[in-house]
């Protein structure tokens, strides 16, 4: 599959996981310009709507992924085919098939227990981790000096997890740099899940759509606003698009 796909606000590519997989490894060289891949799920696109100025950041990258389910059957209800390539299962499917465990890579988030798991669960010999403070998106000081810290480690891989919208601030701030080289993703708590230290939902809970209940339980106070308040504003900007593109198309 592939092309692009135009939804709520978003120009995704239509990429499933394995196609966006084996497109990303094809990509990926310490030779090439520096080219990122973002994943908005339901929160970014409400976020986005909220904040167009956001918008630039996305444009810019190299491939956009649909990371949600709920997005993909919104958009199937509107005869639009949007496959879904979770950032968390590609993150997962790079460490265990296409990443050598000797070469270099970089990651940007996280704390120093965190990588030292990932070091030894994937038996990483040249892991380069920055860690930048927690008040990046307020902080355009802090996000060029991470971008510079990643521009210069000419890695195949740059993991940036830092939340939205602060690690595609990072990674477009990469782009920029004419020495930066490889594909960065920016893929959230994907490490936190590959660490183990948060529990990602069972499968049939994924596939059923509800990987946000399994979150909400898990940390309610944090995530309650984004799955009961901001989340369900998705619906209203659905019905906002369709009705934009009926009158386009009755014009």
């Amino acid at each position: 599959m592939a092309g692009k796909v135009n939804f709520l606000g978003v120009r995704f590519d239509a990429l499933d996981l394995e196609t966006a997989l084996d497109r990303i490894a094809a990509r990926a060289s310490i030779e090439a310009p520096f080219a990122y891949v973002t994943t908005p799920n339901v929160d970014h696109v409400v976020k986005l709507a909220r904040d167009p100025a956001r918008t630039a950041l996305y444009k810019s990258a190299w491939l956009t992924l649909n990371d949600s389910r709920i997005l993909s059957a919104l958009a199937a209800r509107a005869n639009v085919a949007l496959p879904v390539a979770p950032g968390s299962d590609l993150t997962d499917a790079l460490f265990d098939r296409v990443i050598d465990r000797h070469e270099p890579i970089t990651i940007i988030g996280g704390d120093a227990e965190m990588i030292a798991v990932m070091r030894a669960r994937y038996g990483l010999s040249d892991l380069r981790w920055h860690q930048p403070p927690m008040d990046l998106k307020t902080n355009p000081r802090a996000i060029v000096a991470a971008a510079a810290f990643a521009a210069q480690q000419h890695t195949r891989f740059t993991f940036v997890c830092v939340g939205a919208p602060q690690q595609e601030m990072i990674a477009y701030a990469i782009s920029l740099q004419p020495e930066a080289t490889g594909v960065g993703l920016c893929v959230g708590a994907a490490l936190d899940f590959l660490t183990g230290r948060k529990t990602r939902a069972p499968r049939w809970m994924r596939m059923a759509r509800l990987e946000w209940l399994h979150r909400l339980a898990s940390e309610p106070q944090r995530l309650w606003r984004r799955y009961l308040v901001d989340g369900p504003y998705v619906f209203s900007l659905f019905r906002a698009w369709r009705a934009e593109i009926a009158a386009a198309n009755s014009a």
